[in-house]
């Protein structure tokens, strides 16, 4: 653009003034970065090519409710299903009741249906054999400076042990690693499991019901006929059931928790709001300042178009230099956290979706707040302005 010189002196004309309303869209931005990495690590949970093929099967009623084990066999007959485990929430807590952790009591072929979780072979048999023991993510032991090997404590928030106390010992036997290059990596890094038998048998709360069951279809394309049928088996029983694909599932249950979508969107939709009238208001008292030096622009042959667009160009200039920065410190930060905290600070990274989302919000904000300057700008009549009217 060849009134880039000029656009760049008037951005800053004012430097104290334009570096505030910067600082203010970096930071409206860094927070739009790190909000919308974590909705999109969400929203990608079980979307994948192994996480098509899986179907999860829940209570109707509520994700918390239980599901007779007696189910699991009358899934595996029905055609399509090629494979069948189930899990049950364990939950636990490490030392310290804020120590919330994600352990599963699953099945011993749960495994089978998750390929791109990784287990070393030696550990994976050492697990089936051990009724205590336990397959722990690998950020989970750089949290806690686990080893394997390591006989560790855990309360459970929920389940009593045979007892009566909610305390409970495992053996750390194996650890669980995301496929290089696979999808999920964050929650496998930080997921535990043991197993559903030594859980059944020890709680006196657990007789013969499951959390959920997992289930592999063999022909994707006909999963809807499957889960309908999966559904069906218990229809008008006490145990009523909801199938969906693992991605649908996933995301059903986190709404009943919280819908981090509509969270996210709320954030984000005030501090741009705020932002777009901060900005306005910045580039109106800009342009204003510079009625004069506009109409001698238009003076000296400058049209009103150009005049228009070197204000536009001055307003989205002004957006873009602080929403990149902004998401790079949000990049930056990320990995910063994630990397200083050993796992404990977990921020997903800024991805590519974020990117051209955040581009395009900066676009739309650069207009926004430059159109009515600009277009005033444009209409300005050049005696008026020089008489200061």
């Amino acid at each position: 653009m060849k009134y880039f010189h000029l656009v760049w002196a008037a951005l800053f004309r004012r430097k104290t003034r334009t570096f505030l309303t910067l600082a203010s869209i970096v930071a409206a931005f860094l927070l739009f970065g790190l909000l919308d990495g974590i909705r999109t690590s969400f929203a990608e949970l079980g979307r994948n090519a192994d996480g098509a093929q899986r179907l999860q099967t829940a209570s109707k009623l509520s994700f918390i409710e239980t599901l007779p084990i007696s189910l699991q066999s009358r899934i595996a007959s029905i055609d399509n299903i090629e494979a069948v485990t189930h899990a049950n929430w364990f939950g636990g807590a490490y030392q310290d009741p804020k120590n919330q952790l994600f352990t599963f009591a699953v099945a011993p072929n749960y495994l089978d249906l998750y390929p791109e979780i990784e287990v070393d072979p030696a550990q994976l048999e050492a697990w089936k054999r051990n009724r205590t023991g336990m397959l722990v993510g690998e950020a989970m032991m750089k949290r806690f400076d686990w080893t394997v090997g390591q006989r560790i404590p855990l309360q459970s928030t929920i389940y009593p042990n045979s007892d009566g106390s909610l305390d409970w010992a495992f053996d750390i036997v194996g650890v669980l690693r995301a496929k290089e290059g696979g999808a999920g990596g964050g929650f496998t890094d930080s997921l535990i499991l043991m197993h559903y038998d030594y859980f059944e048998e020890s709680s006196p709360y657990i007789d013969g019901d499951v959390g959920w069951y997992i289930s592999r279809v063999s022909d994707v394309r006909r999963s809807d006929a499957a889960a309908k049928a999966i559904d069906a088996l218990s229809a008008n029983s006490p145990h009523e059931t909801k199938t969906m694909s693992e991605q649908a599932a996933m995301a059903s249950q986190l709404k009943q928790m919280a819908d981090i979508g509509l969270i996210v969107g709320s954030i984000m939709g005030a501090v741009f709001f705020t932002l777009l009238l901060l900005t306005g208001n910045t580039m109106a008292q800009a342009v204003r300042e510079r009625t004069s030096e506009l109409a001698v622009l238009k003076t000296i042959g400058f049209t009103s178009t150009s005049v228009l667009m070197m204000v536009l160009a001055e307003s989205m200039l002004m957006v873009v230099i602080g929403g990149v920065l902004g998401l790079g410190l949000a990049a930056v930060i990320g990995k910063a956290a994630t990397a200083g905290s050993g796992g404990l600070i977990n921020l997903p990274p800024v991805g590519l979706e974020s990117w051209l989302l955040g581009l395009g919000l900066m676009l739309a904000i650069g207009l926004l707040v430059g159109a009515l300057p600009a277009i005033r700008a444009m209409r300005l009549n050049i005696v008026d302005a020089l008489a200061g009217r």
